[in-house]
């Protein structure tokens, strides 16, 4: 009982469920939106009403509805017959033109009752038509002229033109727009030509006045190149030339400074040459003064053993060797003299840098002088003692220096070329070997002339020498025994 009362609850909770789909399936099928794009046209028992951006319930059977489209209509006005203008020129015009359904309840009943049962070509043919009627009008009050430079009046005077019909038919123009205006016979191309002949003279003129700036512009700005180039090479030369300058001057203090340099090394180098040749020639003087004291020794050593024999030829020696010697050793005194005069006189005529090298060499040149003097009559002295033996064996043994003397120039010689045009002793090398042996004959001449005796009497005194008998040992005097 309770499993079958359970059932029919049941089934009569799903027919409940049941008949409420059905019934929204059919409100839902009954009730019709119109979009913000269109307007619904509701008619029936309830009359004519418009729905706009809002939905209502379309009862089956007793309403009926329609879309009426409020959008935007885009068509081609372009007339097939020439249009005439005020000036009888015959013109093809084409415009666009936007036209829509105004969007207040009145306006969209009244194009209800004019569109609705027209097809979209019907309707935008009748617009076209009213459209075209209105552009024909115009045009025929317009110049060719305005219709081309002023198109917004004439889209302004055509939408006030057609705002009158348009109402009627719910309409209204939201945009008219000329797209092309031509005639057959040119008259609108030809129209433009003076303005196209003046623009195009304006503009070769002032392309003219551009090329005419621009070479101005152009040789002003070459003019400041080159002017700005000629200074910065004025700058350089002079940058360069004052650089060489101080380069010059640099150079110049520097070999100055070099100059001083070398003078002061060269000052000390005379210097110390000259104290080096002064040093040399005093231990030479000290070396000949050493040579004459051994010599003087050796010659007292041998004096000594003379003794007795000097002696005895004393007077003849004084009238003979002493004699000589001492004319000699004036002579040398007096050349020595002479030289030293000459070497400061040729001294004191060189230059200030020179002068005391000058008197150096002739301070040495006195000094080996004097010392050479001194030894002259540290010699004159011996020979007071010396014999005629003596005097001999000197002048012999003095004899291979002589031609050694005389032969020296011969030794100088790097290299002799003879040419022998001859023959037999006078002619070749047999001329240069004869001619020296000539000048060695010539030896007993000139020692004939130092001694101021025939050489044939110096031999024959000799000879007398050896023959006398040797004399006695001198008795001892009184000093000496003292």
């Amino acid at each position: 009982m309770n499993f079958a009362a359970m059932n029919s609850v049941w089934i009569i909770v799903g027919l409940i469920v049941l008949g409420t789909f059905l019934m929204m399936g059919v409100l839902a099928k009954m009730f019709r939106k119109a979009g913000p794009h269109e307007a619904l046209i509701v008619y029936g028992f309830r009359g004519t009403r418009i729905v706009q951006g809002s939905g209502t319930i379309i009862f089956p059977m007793v309403e009926s509805c329609r879309e009426l489209s409020l959008e935007l209509m885009s068509f081609d006005v372009a007339p097939q017959q020439d249009l005439y203008t005020v000036q009888g020129v015959a013109v093809t015009v084409e415009a666009v033109a936007q036209i829509k359904v105004k969007s207040d309840p009145e306006s969209i009943r009244t194009a209800a009752e004019q569109f609705l049962t027209k097809t979209p070509d019907q309707r935008e043919g009748l617009i076209r038509l009213v459209m075209e009627g209105h552009l024909r009008g115009i045009i025929g009050q317009l110049t060719d002229e305005q219709i081309v430079k002023e198109p917004e009046m004439v889209a302004d005077r055509m939408r006030s033109t057609c705002a009158d019909d348009m109402n009627k038919m719910g309409l209204e123009v939201v945009s008219f727009t000329i797209k092309e205006v031509r005639d057959k016979n040119e008259y609108i191309s030809n129209m433009g030509r003076p303005d196209v002949a003046r623009i195009k003279r304006d503009a070769d003129v002032a392309a003219a006045e551009a090329d005419r700036d621009t070479a101005i512009k152009r040789a002003e700005a070459q003019r400041a190149s080159a002017i700005a180039k000629a200074q910065a090479d004025q700058e350089r030369v002079a940058a360069e030339t004052s650089s060489l300058a101080k380069q010059a001057e640099a150079q110049r203090d520097l070999d100055i400074k070099r100059a001083n340099f070398l003078e002061t090394t060269k000052k000390a180098q005379a210097q110390a040459d000259k104290a080096y040749e002064i040093e040399t020639n005093v231990m030479q003087q000290q070396v000949i003064s050493e040579s004459v004291r051994v010599q003087q020794v050796e010659r007292e050593a041998q004096v000594k053993v003379q003794e007795a024999e000097i002696a005895r030829r004393e007077k003849e020696l004084i009238a003979t060797v002493l004699k000589q010697a001492e004319i000699e050793r004036q002579r040398i005194e007096t050349l020595a003299a002479a030289e030293k005069q000459r070497l400061i006189v040729e001294a004191e005529g060189h230059a200030s840098s020179i002068r005391a090298q000058g008197e150096a060499e002739a301070e040495i040149i006195f000094k080996k002088g004097e010392a050479e003097a001194k030894a002259m009559n540290v010699k004159a002295e011996a020979y007071q003692e010396y014999n005629q033996a003596a005097v001999v064996d000197r002048l012999f043994t003095s004899m291979p220096e002589i031609v050694k003397a005389i032969a020296a120039p011969l030794s100088n010689v790097d290299k002799i070329t003879i040419v022998s045009t001859g023959n037999g002793d006078s002619a070749g090398i047999n001329k240069l070997t004869g001619d020296v042996t000539k000048v060695a004959a010539q030896i007993p001449a000139l020692f004939e002339a130092l001694s101021g005796m025939q050489m044939s009497d110096l031999l024959q005194k000799v000879r007398l020498i050896g023959d006398k008998p040797p004399l006695p040992p001198a008795p001892p005097s009184s000093g000496a025994a003292k």
